[in-house]
This record gives structure tokens, C-alpha cells and sequence, in this order.
């Protein structure tokens, strides 16, 4: 069949009123008015041309009332399930695809005919349960599953510029800010240079791995969807709840942080105030829906990444120039009162604040499910984190080794691990005698804070709602309405946020030390698990005889790489847990009694017994094993499967047009 001119590939979109070209790839939608809004092959009866969109009731109903009420109308109407939005498989491909009786794994020659017609010809969407009893046997369907997660009803909004900021700057927070400061005192200047970089290769080796599965399955809950289709169904349950509890915790981390943040300018002022403003600006802003949450990130990533680029120019100026009471710093804080502290243990100390500094660049794979076209713009994001590890945290702490000894006092000086006031930067500036800057520092501190909550709100979300998708949590969780919002999942993990009222309380710190302790390990989970993902997609790929050309992007060390990556994540681990049984002592201090030791291992690694709970207790419920490679789908939710070839062609066709400028600068951006 000839294709139309405007016909996009990637999306397979055609406007209305032109038939749809047949297509095996399951989850392939088709767009009627723009990205993101999906409909049967054959258009309903009550299609409207004249519209190019299905007439519903409700959408008639409200309008019909024209002025204030007809708005009402249709305001409420926005937050209702669209039942016109189906997607379409080809079922006797998934027949010929999936034959065979359900096994271990759940497959089931029809568990994927999502939206196939039923007995009276009419469409449908499957349910999205994946767990299923089957002669009385408990079993995981993971056929389901993934096509649960490749038939998501978001809205694919996102477009390449918000992407590169999120992937640039969308995650610079009070990990880069604040807690560099508790990591710097611990270890010293050379110590925090040296694990920000093992663990900056270590997150450049991941996001590789992960870019070169999120461009081929560009899928609802990534991380956990990864995870169940490559390694282990159970694994997969483990992953995607210790992720989304990850981000959920950090929504009130984050609003305390900010109220505190106030602190710098009125120290009396009541936290709870503001407790609610930031929580309101962070949930109004998702309500708006993954364009609100890209347009916010992108405005929100300019203002930090002009703001690092300004304090390392800064930061320059003040290491060359001095201060007012000493001149020329150079150097002299890593002779004295010198580069390490505390010796190795000092060191690895260090690891688990780079990595929660680091958390959230792997946001990119997981807005790829709601972006326009992944196999183009995700690339060029994925590209940008070399330069966000070299140029904003590497350089960046690096002068803050320069100008901030590791003997100051203000570094410890914070009530917890979020307070702006122990902050090294806000102390580099204040050392130069600046009575401005500081302010505007602590400003840039709280713009990040509200951007990493409204990050956390949307990676909790888009996680609880794929959880749900693959019947791994309660199936309400999955409702998206017709402005492709994952309402309740929104609306759930929101309400966490109101734990930030505790910043008033008395104890605040020991309960801030808790929920910092459910995020603290958990990256270093995702991480691995998806350099472990990829590492297994590869080897179905060549066992399937797959050509590595037909990859949009290959990861650029390859499987390599993602062995780099695991490792290096497993070493971390491993120093951290050492660090936690064993910790630093200061000199003269009463030694730990038993108790404080094991509360201070659970609050270090609190994430391990997490993971193990729901791995194991899934395990034991469903009787999962591990996805040997000749049972993985290597095919649902890819949206060029069987038009690769045109897809290509047309790249190259626009590749050859390119100056050479444009093609070194593809390269390395």
C-alpha cells in the first residue's frame, strides 16, 4: 500500500477520513488531531468528520451550554476516562507470535488482543490486570503486562527541547546544593571529586543503556517495565515499587527543604505556611499534565543551569582574586587543611550523596512513553548528560573544594541533609564578602527544590500508574483521563506531600532521616537493573538475529558499557553497606552503641530490605522465574516494528542532507 505524503512514520499517523496502514506492532497508535489522542482502525459510528474527532455525549453535552456553564462542562468533563481511545493489534499476528499454552511466564495466545473486536464486533481495551488464575494456580501473565504498558493511554506531549533541559538540568537539586556541603566535610575536596566522577561514569554507562531501550520500547513505567520483560517478573514488581517509593518520599523532602530554604531570610517565620504554597505549585503544575510538567522543567532547568555556569564563573573570579581577608586561594585548602579526610572510609562515604545527587537523569527514559517522537528526540537528551556530570557537577564541586575548606563548620552546621544554610556554595559566596549574591544563591536553591518535587510527583505517578497497567498495584491507579493525566496516580502520590507538616515538629530530624533513608539506595537498584536489562536485551536480539542497524540509538560503549555500569553500581552498594556497619567515627566521640549502629545501617541502607520484601513476597505469591531469552518480547510496544525499513531510509535521506558541522555536533550532542 502506497503511503501519503504526510504520513509520519514513526507515529504511524494518518489524519481522518484515510485508512490506517496495518501494522503487527502492538501498542502502535495513530493520531487524529496531534500526538497523543488514539483511536480504533475503523472509525465509530459516531465519528464526525467535519471535526475529525468521535462525537461523546458528554463532549456534546457540555458544547451545548454555551458561556460560564458550558466551560464548567467541559472542565469536568476533561477528567473523565475517554472510552473512544483504543488501541489496535493485530490479532492474528499476536496469535502467530504468542502460540503456545500459558507457561511459567503467563503467555497466552489472546492475554494482548487489546482493543481486538469482541463477539459483536464492537472494540474494547483489555483490562489491565496481568495476575491470573489459571487451574487454580496462581500465575503472572506477563504477556498482559507488557502489552498493558505498551497500550498507555498518556498523553505523548513532550517534544525534544524539554527532553534536553530535563536531562540537563531537570534533577539539580539539594543533592548538588546542599548535601555536596555533608560530603565534603566527611571526605574532603579530593574524596568528593573522585566519587562524583566513578559515579558520573557509572550513571554515563546507565543512561547509554538506558537510552537504547527507551527509543526501542518507548513504554509506561520504563524502569519496572524493563525489569519484568528482561529479568524477572518479581524483580520487576521489586523495581518499580522501590522507584516509585524513591520519588514519593522525596515530594516532602523536597517541601521541607524549601520551607526551610525561607529560613535564610526569617529564621522564625512558620515553615507550614509555606509548607502549603510549595505543595500547591507542585500539584497544580502536574494537574496541567506532562506539557505543564515539560514546560515548568524546561523554564526550571535554564534558571539552574544559568545559575551553575554563573557561580563557576564566580567561583573563578573569587579563587583568583581572594577574599577580603586572604588573598590568593589557588590551591592552599588542599594542602591544608588537605585533599582527604577520614582516609578511604572518608571516600566511600561520598558514594550514596553522588548518587542521590545524581537521581532523576534517568527521568529522560521514563518520559519516553509521553513523548512525540522518542526515536528522535531522545538521542539527542540522552547525549546531553555528559555534559550535565562534566561541566555542573565535576567542575562545579570542584571549585567548591577550591574555596570551601573541609574543616569549616558552616558545612555541618545544617539542622539536616536539606538545610540551605550548610550549603558550599551559598558558603563560597558568603566567604568573598558578597552580601547579595548569597540570596540569590539561596533563591536558585529553592527554584530547584520545587523542581525536583514537581520531578518526583510526575516519576511517582507514571510509575504507579505502570505498576498498575501490569496488575502490580491497585488497577484504579491507571485511570487517565481525556487530557492523558494519570489522575489518581497524580492525586496518590501527591498526597505524601502533606508528611512536610512535620518540618514543624520537634523531631523533625529523626523523621527526615527516615524518609531520606527509603530514597537513599534506590537509584543504585534502578541503575543496575537496567544496565542488567540491556545487557539481556542484547542477547535476545542476537538470538533472535536482529541487525544492531535496526537500533535508532545504540548505546555508544555498548554492552560493555552497561557491564561497566553494573559493576561499578554493585561496588557502590557494597562500600555503602561497609560504611553503614561500620561508620565514621569522629575523634574523641563516645563509639556507637549496638542500637545506634543498627539504626544507622537501616537509615543508610534502608532500600536493601525494601527491595527484598517485595521481590521475595511477589516470588513466593506467583511462583515467577527468571525470563530465559528465548521467552523475551523483544517486539510489543515498539512503534517502527515492521516499518523499520522506511523509517531508516528517510533517516539517512535527512542525515546526507546535513552540513558537517551539524553531523560532529550530532555526535557529541
Amino acid at each position: 500500500m502506497a503511503l501519503p505524503e504526510d504520513h509520519d512514520i514513526e507515529l504511524n499517523a494518518i489524519p481522518m477520513g484515510r485508512q490506517r496502514t496495518h501494522s503487527v506492532a502492538q501498542g502502535s497508535t495513530y493520531s487524529t488531531s496531534g500526538v497523543g489522542r488514539r483511536m480504533s482502525q475503523i472509525p465509530p459510528p459516531n465519528y464526525n468528520p467535519a471535526r475529525g474527532l468521535p462525537i461523546h455525549s458528554n463532549i456534546l453535552g457540555a458544547n451545548s451550554n454555551g458561556g460560564f456553564r458550558g466551560r464548567v462542562d467541559r472542565f469536568i468533563d476533561s477528567f473523565k476516562r475517554d472510552d473512544i481511545n483504543f488501541h489496535v493489534t493485530d490479532a492474528d499476528a499476536i496469535d502467530a507470535e504468542a502460540a503456545g499454552a500459558p507457561g511459567a511466564y503467563g503467555y497466552s495466545p489472546t492475554a494482548g488482543m487489546n482493543g481486538s473486536p469482541d463477539m459483536n464486533g464492537d472494540h474494547h481495551r483489555r483490562s489491565s490486570a496481568a495476575s491470573h488464575p489459571h487451574g487454580g494456580i496462581r500465575y503472572y501473565d506477563l504477556k498482559s503486562a507488557n502489552m498493558g504498558t505498551a497500550s498507555s493511554l498518556l498523553a505523548r506531549e513532550l517534544k525534544g527541547r524539554h527532553l534536553q533541559m530535563i536531562a540537563i538540568g531537570g534533577s539539580i537539586g539539594t543533592g548538588l546544593f546542599v548535601a555536596s556541603g555533608k560530603a565534603l566535610s566527611q571526605g574532603g575536596p579530593a574524596s568528593v571529586l573522585l566519587a562524583y566522577l566513578f559515579v558520573g561514569v557509572m550513571l554515563y554507562c546507565t543512561v547509554q543503556a538506558l537510552g537504547e531501550l527507551a527509543v526501542i520500547f518507548p513504554v509506561a513505567g520504563s524502569f519496572s517495565a524493563f525489569s519484568t520483560r528482561f529479568l524477572d517478573p518479581s524483580w520487576g514488581f521489586a523495581m518499580g515499587w522501590n522507584y516509585a517509593l524513591q520519588w514519593i518520599v522525596v515530594l516532602p523532602l523536597e517541601i521541607i527543604a524549601g520551607a526551610m530554604t525561607i529560613g535564610y531570610w526569617n529564621e522564625h517565620i512558620n515553615k507550614s505556611i509555606f509548607v502549603t504554597v510549595f505543595l500547591i505549585i507542585i500539584v497544580i503544575i502536574n494537574l496541567f499534565g506532562v506539557k505543564g510538567y515539560g514546560e515548568a522543567e524546561f523554564v526550571f532547568a535554564i534558571i539552574k543551569v544559568t545559575a551553575v555556569i554563573g557561580f563557576i564563573l564566580l567561583g573563578i573570579v573569587i579563587n583568583i582574586g581572594g577574599t577580603p581577608s586572604e588573598g590568593y586561594i589557588g590551591g592552599k585548602y588542599w594542602s591544608d587543611p588537605g585533599a582527604f579526610n577520614n582516609g578511604f572510609k572518608g571516600f566511600c562515604s561520598v558514594f550514596v550523596t553522588a548518587a542521590f545527587a545524581f537521581a532523576g537523569t534517568e527521568l529522560v527514559g521514563l518520559a519516553a512513553a509521553e513523548t512525540a517522537n522518542p526515536r528522535k528526540s531522545l538521542p539527542t537528551a540522552i547525549k546531553q548528560v555528559f555534559w550535565r556530570i562534566s561541566l555542573f557537577y565535576i567542575v562545579s564541586l570542584t571549585l567548591v573544594g577550591l574555596l570551601v575548606p573541609y574543616t569549616d563548620k558552616r558545612l555541618m552546621g545544617g539542622q539536616n541533609f536539606a538545610d540551605a544554610k550548610a550549603s558550599p556554595f551559598v558558603i563560597a559566596i558568603e566567604s568573598a564578602g558578597t552580601t547579595v549574591l548569597p540570596s540569590i544563591m539561596n533563591g536558585v536553591i529553592l527554584v530547584s527544590v520545587i523542581s525536583v518535587g514537581n520531578s518526583s510527583v510526575f516519576g511517582s505517578s507514571r510509575t504507579l500508574a505502570a505498576l498498575a497497567e501490569q496488575g502490580q498495584a491497585p488497577k484504579i491507579l491507571a485511570y487517565v483521563d481525556r487530557q492523558g493525566r494519570p489522575l489518581v496516580a497524580i492525586l496518590a502520590a501527591s498526597t505524601v506531600g502533606f508528611l512536610a507538616y512535620l518540618s514543624d515538629v520537634p523531631g523533625q530530624d529523626q523523621i527526615f532521616d527516615w524518609l531520606l533513608a527509603i530514597s537513599g539506595l534506590s537509584t543504585i537498584f534502578t541503575w543496575g537493573s537496567t544496565c542488567l536489562a540491556h545487557i539481556r536485551l542484547r542477547q535476545a536480539w542476537k538470538y533472535n538475529h536482529r541487525s544492531l542497524d535496526d537500533i535508532a540509538f545504540k548505546a555508544q560503549f555498548g554492552v560493555v558499557g552497561s557491564w561497566i555500569g553494573l559493576i561499578f553500581n554493585c561496588l557502590v552498594f557494597v562500600t555503602q553497606t561497609w560504611v553503614a556497619i561500620i561508620p565514621i567515627e569522629e575523634e574523641g566521640a563516645t563509639p556507637a552503641s549496638p542500637s545506634e549502629r543498627a539504626r544507622g545501617y537501616f537509615v543508610s541502607c534502608l532500600a536493601l530490605p525494601v527491595v527484598l520484601t517485595f521481590a521475595i513476597g511477589h516470588k513466593l505469591w506467583f511462583r515467577t522465574k527468571v525470563i530465559k531469552v528465548e521467552e523475551m518480547d523483544i517486539d510489543t510496544g515498539r512503534r517502527d516494528f515492521g516499518r523499520i525499513g522506511i523509517i531508516k531510509a528517510q533517516e539517512e535521506e535527512e542525515r546526507a542532507s546535513w552540513p558537517r558541522w551539524k553531523r560532529i555536533y550530532r555526535v557529541v550532542c
